[in-house]
């Protein structure tokens, strides 16, 4: 049983929704995957969702060398071409004609943001059958099927996105499409994989339960978007989760999987007419939802973000764990890359690194040469209407707690004043190199094309990205701040020996002072 973690999400923020796993035998427990900033891209989260995954080891003569290819004068890098059907389902590829393998796969935009308080858990649930047997494939005819591909299938959840996709050899394109199809629209769930699958669940809670930033990050959403989609979790709790029902899984499949919600991406060696054909095969059945969804169009209300905290004080824990967020911004807000960049500004800091001398964070400085902390993270997490940006912050010097989140806070307020030229560019530069570092794989371009898909309506391509970014200047980090971060309201989650934490009044009156 081999556990890890997977590497499917590209978002330039935090995958703080998510968990990971790389499950060989399908019944393995998930472990976390570890907040990713983007000044840390993993080109890997939370993407980046409850992942799991098939991979199996081919046993074909395939698996050894294969003739290279000479990609056709005509073709064009980076270039996604998109069609649409009859019934709304949408495919889009990126070729690469000599790419010898692909990966496709289908991006729905339902997750748990999808769901109400009463089937809390479904998608997620939904997800863990995936792979358990469909009408055509008993779940060891699916596993054999893949081996003898070499391929890796794989479906994860998020708060707003599910995704199955397969990687394999190019020549497998066909069967590949033909499986997903075959997963999304025929699994059985039946009665007693349900059961099984209901016990995994629930063992895989007590896991989540030991990660501590999962606790502070779904804390840190539940109290930001209180009482809203957003503040659930991923999961859903315990009693969702004892309760779920094979009607609920196929109510949240009739009401979610929809051909007007569905991208089929391809990314590698795949012709987009090909990919076309496929889809207008296995997915031209399929029914739109009686209102079409729109990609990248906004619901009809944001959540609210509610200024407000969190403390789960435990002092059997030798250290203190803290995340604090303001109001942060959507995939499709002008301020989006800004953000990014303000972001990297702040930066990242881990003690057991050593070298926070050798870094332009002025944060990390400081915390490195006061000893505040264990270290710290900076994020920017964006969702279809809103989002979160903030820090995370780990400390075992709990007598220095308010020092460390004053001089954090004072950060932040400095970046609405006085920020260097040399420091953005410094970020900029991080930030386009994540970019293009992110995109190594047929994988991770597939990623890149679904996620923007369906949370912006189009693809950037990497040329594109790199311009904006470039044009972003020490004024427009100024003002980003000033709006979004100086004297806002602040959501505090904290798990720990937080006792010297200060009052959260407290803590939000240093968002209001200015300092440079």
């Amino acid at each position: 049983m081999a556990l890890g973690v997977l590497c499917p999400r590209l978002e330039l923020n935090w995958r703080l929704q998510s968990l990971a796993c790389d499950i060989t035998t399908l019944t393995s427990f998930p472990r976390l995957a570890a907040p990713n900033t983007l000044l840390s891209h993993d080109g890997c989260h939370p993407g980046a969702g409850l992942t799991r995954s098939l991979l199996k080891p081919s046993r074909s003569a395939r698996a050894f060398a294969t003739p290279a290819t000479t990609a056709p004068a005509t073709w064009t890098p980076n270039k996604t071409e998109t069609t649409t059907l009859s019934n709304g389902f949408t495919i889009a590829t990126e070729t690469n004609p000599g790419q010898q393998t692909a990966t496709v796969g289908v991006w729905i935009d339902a997750g748990s943001r999808s769901e109400t308080d009463a089937n809390n858990g479904t998608a997620h649930f939904l997800e863990h059958l995936a792979f358990k047997g469909t009408k055509n494939r008993t779940q060891n005819q699916l596993e054999l099927e893949i081996e003898n591909m070499g391929g890796h299938l794989n479906a994860y959840t998020s708060r707003e996105n599910t995704v199955y996709y397969a990687k394999a050899f190019k020549n497998d394109v066909a069967k590949s499409v033909e499986i997903l199809s075959d997963i999304l629209q025929n699994s059985r769930l039946d009665e007693g994989a349900i059961e099984r699958e209901r016990e995994v669940i629930l063992r895989e809670q007590e896991e989540v339960d030991k990660q501590l930033e999962e606790v502070v990050f779904d804390h840190l959403h539940a109290t930001a978007f209180q009482g809203q989609a957003l503040g659930r979790t991923i999961l859903g709790p315990k009693e969702n989760i004892m309760s779920i029902q094979r009607a609920d899984l196929t109510n949240y499949i009739q009401n979610n999987y929809t051909s007007d919600r569905m991208v089929l991406v391809g990314a590698g060696g795949v012709s987009h007419e090909e990919l076309v054909k496929l889809a207008e095969k296995h997915f031209g059945g399929l029914k739109p939802s009686p209102t079409p969804t729109v990609f990248g169009a906004a619901r009809s209300e944001p959540p609210d973000f509610v200024g407000s905290e969190v403390r789960l004080r435990d002092d059997a824990y030798p250290t203190a764990h803290i995340a604090i967020a303001v109001e942060g911004v959507s995939w499709k807000d002008d301020n989006y890359f800004t953000a990014l960049v303000a972001q990297a500004i702040v930066g990242n800091w881990d003690r057991a690194m050593g070298n926070a001398s050798h870094l332009g964070s002025r944060l990390a400085s400081y915390v490195h040469e006061h000893h505040l902390a264990n270290s710290f993270m900076s994020f920017s997490t964006s969702y279809n209407d809103t989002g979160l940006w903030g820090i995370y912050l780990v400390t075992d010097k709990l007598q220095e707690i308010d020092d460390l989140v004053h001089f954090s806070l004072r950060e932040w307020t400095r970046l609405a004043i006085s920020v260097d030229e040399s420091e953005v560019e410094r970020a900029k530069a991080q930030l386009k190199a994540s970019l293009l570092l992110s995109l190594d794989g047929t994988t991770a371009i597939a990623e890149d094309i679904g996620r923007q898909l369906i949370t912006t309506g189009r693809r950037m391509t990497p040329a594109e990205v790199e311009r904006v970014v470039g044009a972003i200047t020490p004024d427009d980090v100024m003002k980003f701040a000033s709006k979004h971060i100086w004297d806002q309201d602040i959501a505090i989650s904290c798990f720990g020996s937080v006792e010297g934490m200060f009052d959260y009044q407290r803590v939000r009156n240093d968002m209001s002072r200015m300092f440079s």
